[in-house]
């Protein structure tokens, strides 16, 4: 079973959207084993985004992520990584299918309402990064037999 990172971006907590986008990817048949809201830090998203440091808009994005509170997410599922990246849909929301997350709630590139995880490398770098050990939980699965085949989980 994989696990992935959901963030909640800021304008989605500006925008009181976080029980309808964590109700969508429930509804999908998502688990959500980990949940918190938490301020980031400029030391935090300097790890995070290291791979944008560089460009002209880092400063932009961290000031953004740090605008308000975002909520983790760890999320469980068959091939969840991808699962959430399809749900999300494009990362520029003005070019995201209706459907999506993204392409229903966003209309901006940056303020995308979710950031997911893109690989399973990626994931279990920023699980660790955003949850501490014990606060992504193991728990019996009793509703996967709701949404998948016995041979699929």
């Amino acid at each position: 079973m994989e696990k992935t990172l959901v963030l909640l971006k800021p304008c989605t907590v500006k925008r009181n959207l976080i029980g309808e986008i964590i109700a969508r990817f429930e509804r999908k048949g998502l688990r959500v084993v980990g949940l918190k809201m938490m301020q980031l830090t400029d030391e935090l998203l300097n790890e995070h985004y290291a791979h944008l440091a560089d460009k002209p808009f880092f400063q932009r994005i961290k000031d953004s992520m740090m605008s308000t509170p975002v909520v983790a997410l760890a999320l469980e599922g068959t091939n969840a990584i991808e699962v959430v990246r399809t749900l999300a849909g494009s990362t520029n929301g003005r070019k995201a299918l209706p459907g999506t997350i993204r392409g229903d709630y966003s209309m901006s590139f940056q303020e995308n309402i979710v950031h997911a995880s893109d690989a399973p490398e990626t994931a279990a770098a920023e699980l660790k990064r955003f949850f501490k050990d014990g606060e992504i939980f193991a728990f019996p699965r009793e509703m996967f037999a709701s949404f998948y085949a016995v041979d699929e989980y």
